[in-house]
């Protein structure tokens, strides 16, 4: 039977959270009351991630284990198979830092949406991360137009049949294609509905990037969207 969701879940050295985290978003996603997969990327993780999820034992739980690529990577592994097999598809991270206890809000809101994102609520964290956060948003809304507060918000709703022409446009090795995807809705005139969702620090696990090349990452990641939208204009979106 084909699931009406798919949770795609990218996880890299999170083994003290990561049991934790899925067991919640399991008990949430079982409350919703329709058929769904929840499956879980491991990104190379060099801690005990992997043998925490060996640990879960569920038949909606599919866990793909794969050498490091980093999380932009990850997601485009899985997400041309999820948008093909689901009706909706929805990402979330493993750090828990949004809670899985208001899914249910942004799953109530798609009816009249294509694209329901979650806007991340007094983010605090290092200044090099708030400063990327902020460049993103400032190139997201020069080449798209307003319309996302949040776009890199790993808390999204998305309609596959809105979406599913974005895959073949957006390459496999992109560093951020939560952003193009943003950018992707608001050039497609889709239905978007943004909500806020509470943000709560880590307070342990692995932040792969950090300061400059964090920063480096960001200006890879700007490029690639007005990349992006240069191929955009070269075609119809719809």
């Amino acid at each position: 039977m084909r699931p009406c969701l798919i949770v795609v879940m990218p996880v890299y050295n999170e083994g003290a959270v990561i049991g934790t985290v899925v067991e919640d978003w399991l008990r949430v996603l079982d409350g919703l009351g329709v058929e769904y997969q929840f499956r879980v990327r491991n990104d190379g993780s060099r801690d005990d991630t992997g043998t925490r999820l060996e640990e879960i034992i569920h038949p909606a739980l599919e866990v793909i284990s794969t050498e490091n690529r980093g999380h932009g990577p990850t997601l485009m592994a899985e997400y041309p198979r999820a948008f093909a097999e689901a009706e909706w598809v929805f990402q979330t991270d493993s750090d828990g830092e949004i809670p899985a206890e208001i899914f249910p809000t942004l799953w109530s809101a798609r009816e009249g949406a294509d694209f329901v994102i979650g806007a991340r609520q007094n983010r605090g964290g290092p200044w090099s991360r708030r400063l990327m956060t902020r460049g993103l948003k400032g190139v997201l809304h020069l080449l798209f137009g307003p319309g996302v507060r949040d776009g890199n918000c790993p808390y999204r709703l998305m309609r596959s049949e809105a979406f599913s022409p974005a895959m073949r446009l957006i390459p496999e090795d992109t560093f951020a294609p939560n952003v193009l995807l943003s950018g992707y809705a608001l050039r497609a005139g889709l239905r978007v509905c943004e909500l806020p969702v509470p943000f709560i620090p880590r307070r342990t696990g692995t932040v792969s990037i950090r300061r400059w090349r964090l920063l480096r990452a960001a200006g890879v990641s700007a490029w690639q969207t007005v990349t992006f939208r240069s191929r955009l204009g070269k075609e119809d979106p719809d």
